[in-house]
């Protein structure tokens, strides 16, 4: 595991922990080198049968030379984007299969990451949200954008999270792009600026939408196409996504809660015990599930 320490790589430890089909080996954290593994995934845990023998005396580490020296068949990343790039190329050159959610990471860089998994004997699953619901969520709004006009989305996570707008996010906002193609009414970019007065039309879009953006950013980033995306941080959130629909006369809301990160456990645990199947590298938990 690595980013054991961390809020999302502590669930998974404890979730790897109590799958009898799984045994957790390893925990790799710079951050957190020295934690026993025990204070991670709690003592009663660590001391139940499913957790295996050797997991109390188990301490985090810096280094991912552990992975190795443990066995391991496949390593889970959650950590932040450069050290997760690290991560993948690590196990690439070291024939460990990958798991990782961490987001932030470029398509140019995952590309040339699918190409060192495809010239690996290890695969890689990369996903931006591993709730089953969230994979179902960004397949019904791609099924939905081929029926309505236009679509914009509101994300809303804790107020710790890194970036911003969400992977998840930017996924789906791909999704319904190349789901809708031209057909979708994106509005055009709205004029920032007072004294300008009215915004420039877009050649080939239906519509034409004017107006001012009286302050900056009021419409939200441009996603794929030019599918809003607005982004909300605050406390007490963990992770939320709705994505409205519009078209003469009606609207379609389509939305995914997550309560506790414990929802992003079965889809982890079914990345981990899928990895093998799916050679080079994997981005979303859809092709997992069969969508």
């Amino acid at each position: 595991m690595f980013g054991a320490s961390g809020r999302m790589g502590r669930q998974v430890c404890r979730a790897v922990a109590s799958d009898e089909s799984l045994s957790l080996v390893a925990a790799v954290d710079p951050g957190g080198e020295g934690t026993s593994l025990a204070d991670i995934i709690g003592e009663e845990l660590a001391a139940s049968p499913a957790a295996g023998e050797d997991i109390a005396g188990t301490r985090v580490v810096g280094s991912p030379d552990a992975i190795a020296a443990g066995g391991a068949e496949v390593a889970v990343d959650f950590t932040v984007a450069a050290s997760a790039v690290a991560n993948m190329r690590w196990c690439a050159s070291n024939g460990v299969h990958a798991v990782v959610g961490t987001t932030g990471i470029d398509d140019e860089t995952l590309d040339e990451m699918g190409g060192l998994f495809a010239r690996s004997e290890a695969n890689c699953v990369v996903a931006a949200n591993f709730a089953i619901g969230a994979v179902l969520m960004e397949h019904f709004s791609a099924m939905a954008a081929r029926f309505m006009q236009g679509a914009e989305i509101v994300e809303l996570h804790h107020d710790g999270k890194l970036d911003a707008p969400s992977g998840t996010a930017i996924a789906t906002a791909e999704a319904i792009r190349a789901a809708a193609g031209p057909a979708l009414d994106i509005p055009a970019t709205l004029d920032a600026s007072p004294a300008s007065g009215v915004l420039g039309e877009r050649a080939g879009q239906r519509g034409t939408h004017r107006g001012q953006e009286l302050l900056a950013g009021a419409r939200g980033a441009e996603g794929a196409g030019g599918v809003r995306i607005h982004s909300v941080r605050l406390p007490g959130l963990v992770a939320h996504q709705e994505v409205i629909f519009g078209a003469p006369g009606q609207s379609l809301t389509i939305r995914h809660d997550a309560y506790d990160r414990s929802s992003f456990m079965p889809g982890v645990l079914l990345a981990v015990k899928s990895v093998g199947s799916f050679p080079g590298l994997t981005r979303g938990l859809a092709p997992l599930i069969g969508l």
